[in-house]
């Protein structure tokens, strides 16, 4: 599993994804996933071009396909489902409206830095 958080990381990172952090949900009753990577883009062209390449990535690397993905067709919020993993990409102000984070605020959280 920590194969695949690092390997999503990095192709958000490759497509200039923002603001990626990774939330821990092991343990709570009631979490569809054991964890959420959640990023944000200025553009709906730049989520979806994240979500292509995490797809990409992921397939190339670990061979792993995507289970199900939702919100292609507009590109304002991308939900990656890898079934343990569960990817959300939001155009920045959808992420600012929603705050996804602030739903899981006690599950720990690990930011990742822009790397070049």
């Amino acid at each position: 599993m920590e194969k695949l958080i690092e390997t999503i990381v990095s192709a958000i990172q490759d497509k200039k994804g923002q603001n990626i952090v990774s939330l821990d949900l092991t343990g709570f009753d009631g979490a569809i996933c054991s964890h959420f990577v959640v990023c944000n883009a200025d553009s709906t062209t730049q989520v979806c071009a994240i979500a292509d390449g995490i797809e990409q990535e992921v397939l190339e690397k670990l061979g792993q396909k995507v289970w199900r993905i939702e919100g292609q067709q507009n590109g304002f919020w991308v939900a990656i489902d890898y079934l343990d993993v569960v990817v959300h990409i939001f155009q920045s102000e959808l992420r600012d409206f929603y705050k996804l984070e602030e739903l899981w605020a006690d599950a720990p959280l690990k930011r990742y830095e822009y790397e070049l």
